[in-house]
């Protein structure tokens, strides 16, 4: 539930720098670096949230599903475990 709110925390983040770029943008007419200095950290944000994904989904953390669940009468395909076991009857 921490790697949710650490995902959800950082892309309000980037929501937040964008919205200040915006802000900095309007106010400054280009006469600043403030606009430039918030774009740069959306951008860091962004890929911190990118690799922390990335990081999820390599651990487990996270699973990718699609965008309709799957039938239920539909079998899970072979697969083999890390450890050597089979994998779990879905078929239940």
């Amino acid at each position: 539930m921490a790697f949710k709110i650490a995902v959800v925390i950082l892309l309000l983040a980037v929501l937040v720098s964008l919205a200040s770029g915006l802000v900095f943008l309007i106010r400054d007419k280009g006469q600043s670096d403030r606009t430039v200095k918030s774009l740069t950290l959306r951008i860091v944000l962004s890929i911190a949230l990118f690799v922390l994904l990335f990081i999820g989904f390599a651990a487990g953390l996270i699973r990718p599903h699609g965008i309709t669940p799957a039938p239920e009468n539909r079998k899970a395909p072979p697969a083999q475990r890390l450890n050597g076991e089979p994998p779990a009857d879905y078929s239940q």
